[in-house]
């Protein structure tokens, strides 16, 4: 483990000295040109030497390039396209390993828990791996399942998070020092937010519970199917759910071989997507083509009339969307969600101004941003490429659509932005999204999914607006009606010589509130003063004490300028 751990940081510290390098030291010495020259080679290279890496460790390693290629305003293009492509590359465990570790888990040997086990694996993960199986008969009078799927943690997978994360703290300790990463990024809260995600990913309890929230989410709902949990036989390492297997979502001849237009599961996909971000605010967050089969039902008889609510949509076979794997779940807060239905209703209406607002509401613009050029971007693109489907894009002039994304992308980068902690997970899941519909449908247009939401939104926000304005119209009655009584109370304290002002008390208080303030400024300036003594001290011990020592003098201040002012209100 020591050995994973020095690797993991020395790659680090190399690229992180060769990025100082080129681009922070040479444009000093005024060489930018020279060192943006090779710069878009020298990052795909970067991230072609981390794919290799990542591969050939596991682990989370493979799990930290998939999170990063989702943060694009962490990474430029050339690293997240890199970072796009990589998969759960690694050989599967033997399956001997799994049994013993399955078999320590269930508390009992693997032919008493199932009938047959699929050396085999279905699919093989970094984290774990799933093997067919069948259910014992008493568990098929229970459960009424019979084939079921087998997913087993990795043995040794916890001590292996343990070791990446220790590197990925220290790596991110190392970034915080980059003041031109430190500006822009949080680069621990990120980690800490990649571990949380991790870390819940391998508690198979956590995935389970997650798996039966989104059935009840979907429950009655005929588009959408999750598979059934077998608890009986299923612990934090051990993970038995019923077998769904079925179409592949992006296997697009299998879809038509079984009758069913790819196109409709395209529009059907994107809807369900949709409904998960804003109608039940939980959703799958990582809905790549493995995650997501097409099931198709049985064929009704011709004879009988076609169900209400028929996921067939009264044409073709009817079908319904299969989800699997609720390792990575996210959910939106009513906070965030608001936010997002803003920036919803301003893109349907093709709204500059308003998307921008919506962007800052939602928490990704530091409310320091000068956004007057992002509103100009935004309008130019809603002008030039709003509605426009994948189609239609691919149409425009590449060299005007690069231009535009030159210019859009240098905006962006000038303002002081950072994804928060929830947005993260979302737009993993709508790329995703956007993408698969895309390779379902290259006509899809992403514009056509989100009207209805859009529409609806807006119907709901001028409800919104119409009961504000009644609520304000019916106080402000409340208020004229009483007015009069009002004043005849006042007209009668004046000429009974009632009426009196409390100046003295509000003088005591403003005192005491500058008393506050000050004692809090002090706070403030002993804390400052403190930390960074104690972090220049290893470089610099000398003024890294000096800064310690002279840290007591505001707090002295703080605390006795508090008990002097207490003895003074006595």
């Amino acid at each position: 483990m020591r050995a994973r751990y020095r690797r993991i940081t020395r790659f680090a510290a190399r690229y992180l000295v060769q990025s100082w390098w080129f681009e922070l030291f040479l444009p000093r010495l005024g060489l930018g040109r020279f060192a943006a020259r090779g710069r878009a080679a020298r990052l795909r290279r970067i991230a072609e030497r981390f794919h290799v890496l990542a591969v050939d460790l596991g682990g989370l390693m493979i799990k930290v390039g998939q999170f990063m290629s989702s943060r694009l305003d962490v990474l430029p293009p050339e690293i997240t396209t890199e970072l796009q492509g990589l998969q759960d590359e690694v050989p599967p465990v033997p399956f001997a390993a799994i049994r013993t570790l399955a078999e320590t888990e269930l508390g009992i040997p693997l032919e008493r828990a199932f009938t047959f086990v699929d050396p085999d694996p279905l699919a093989a993960a970094s984290l774990g791996q799933a093997h067919r199986a069948a259910l014992a008969e008493p568990d098929v009078s229970d459960t009424g399942l019979s084939d079921a799927v087998l997913k087993v943690q990795r043995p040794g997978i916890d001590a292996v998070i343990d070791v990446d994360l220790r590197a990925l703290r220290r790596v991110a300790g190392w970034l915080t020092r980059v003041r031109a990463v430190a500006d822009r990024v949080d680069v621990p809260a990120l980690v800490e937010e990649f571990a949380g995600t991790s870390l819940e990913e391998i508690d198979y309890l956590h995935e389970a519970a997650s798996a039966e929230r989104f059935a009840a989410s979907f429950a009655g709902d005929p588009r959408v199917a999750v598979p059934e949990v077998v608890w009986e036989r299923t612990t934090r390492r051990v993970l038995t759910l019923q077998d769904v297997t079925a179409i592949k979502i992006n296997d697009l001849d299998g879809l038509r071989a079984a009758g069913i237009d790819p196109a409709e599961v395209a529009t059907r996909f994107a809807a369900v997507m949709f409904d998960q971000l804003f109608v039940h605010g939980f959703f799958h967050a990582d809905p790549h083509p493995g995650n997501i089969f097409v099931t198709p039902l049985p064929a009704p008889d011709p004879s009988m009339p076609e169900p209400v609510g028929s996921p067939s949509g009264g044409a073709g076979r009817a079908w319904r969307l299969t989800f699997i794997d609720f390792g990575m779940m996210g959910e939106v807060p009513d906070g965030l969600r608001r936010g997002l239905r803003r920036v919803l209703i301003a893109a349907a209406t093709r709204n500059g101004k308003g998307l921008v607002d919506g962007i800052r509401d939602v928490g990704v613009l530091l409310p320091s941003a000068d956004t007057a050029e992002l509103e100009r971007a935004m309008t130019q693109l809603f002008a030039r490429f709003g509605g426009m489907g994948f189609a239609e894009l691919q149409e425009v002039d590449p060299r005007e659509f690069r231009a535009f994304a030159v210019e859009f992308g240098d905006t962006v980068r000038a303002l002081p932005f950072q994804l928060p902690e929830n947005f993260l997970l979302i737009i993993r899941a709508m790329s995703l999204t956007s993408g698969m519909c895309s390779a379902l449908d290259p006509a899809f247009n992403i514009w056509d999914a989100v009207e209805p939401y859009a529409n609806r939104l807006i119907q709901e926000e001028r409800g919104n607006v119409a009961r504000a304005a009644m609520t304000e119209a019916t106080d402000y009655a409340g208020l004229v009606a009483r007015l009069p009584r009002r004043l005849d109370e006042l007209a009668t304290r004046i000429e009974d010589g009632r009426l009196t002002a409390q100046v003295p008390r509000l003088e005591r208080r403003l005192r005491a509130l500058e008393r506050l303030g000050r004692r809090v400024l002090a706070a403030v300036l002993f804390a400052a003063l403190l930390i960074g003594g104690v972090l220049l001290r290893p470089d610099a011990a000398v003024f890294g004490s000096v800064l310690i020592v002279v840290s007591v003098l505001p707090l002295l201040y703080a605390v006795l300028a508090g008990f002097l002012g207490r003895r003074g209100t006595d």
